[in-house]
C-alpha cells in the first residue's frame, strides 16, 4: 500500500472529525483496510466510539490496539485512561497511569490530573489533592493552571465537614442558655 495514500485517508478523517462523522468512519474504514494496524487511525476510531457513540468497551480495545502498535503514540494515553474511569475500570486505569508516567514525553500535568481524579473517585481526597499538586508542577499552561486550582478547591469543599442539624440545634441551646 502507498504510504501517501494510508496518510490522505487518515488525514481526511483527522479532518472530518468531529464534524464530518460519515466522512470520518469512511476515510478511518479505508485507512484500517489498507493497514489494520495504523496507530493513529485506530486512536481516531477509539475516539469516535467513545465520545460519539458512547461504546466503552470498543474503544478500549481500539485504544490498546493502537498503544500495542506504539507505546510511544502520546495522544492516545488520555483518551485511554478517561475511558477507562468512564467504564470504571479503575484497576486498569491506575496502570494504565503508572505506565503513562514512564512514557518520555508525555504531558505528565495531565497524567497526574487523571491520578486525582482517580483518587476523588475512591474519596480519597488528601491523595487526590497532593496528586493535583504535582500535576500543577508539570504544567507550562495559565488556563491548565486555573484547571488544576479549581480542582483543588472543588475537592477541598468535600472534604469540609458537612453542619447537620444536630450540630445547629446544639448551638441554638447553647445560645438560650447563656
Amino acid at each position: 500500500m502507498d504510504t501517501n495514500l494510508l496518510n490522505n485517508y487518515v488525514l481526511k478523517a483527522i479532518d472530518a472529525y468531529p464534524y464530518e462523522l460519515e466522512e470520518t468512519v469512511e476515510n478511518l474504514n479505508y485507512a484500517l483496510s489498507y493497514e489494520a494496524d495504523n496507530a493513529y487511525a485506530l486512536y481516531l476510531m477509539g475516539r469516535l466510539q467513545a465520545e460519539q457513540f458512547g461504546d466503552y468497551e470498543k474503544a478500549k480495545q481500539y485504544y490498546a490496539e493502537a498503544l500495542a502498535n506504539k507505546l510511544d503514540f502520546h495522544k492516545v494515553y488520555s483518551k485511554y485512561i478517561l475511558v477507562l474511569m468512564w467504564n470504571e475500570d479503575y484497576q486498569e486505569a491506575q496502570k494504565l497511569i503508572d505506565y503513562a508516567l514512564t512514557v518520555k514525553g508525555l504531558n505528565k500535568g495531565e497524567v497526574y490530573l487523571f491520578q486525582g481524579q482517580l483518587y476523588e473517585i475512591h474519596q480519597k481526597y488528601k491523595k487526590a489533592l497532593k496528586a493535583l499538586k504535582l500535576s500543577k508542577k508539570h504544567v507550562y499552561n495559565n488556563n491548565f493552571t486555573s484547571f488544576i486550582d479549581s480542582e483543588i478547591k472543588r475537592i477541598k469543599n468535600k472534604m469540609k465537614p458537612k453542619k447537620t442539624k444536630k450540630s445547629e440545634n446544639k448551638k441554638k441551646k447553647k445560645k438560650k442558655n447563656n
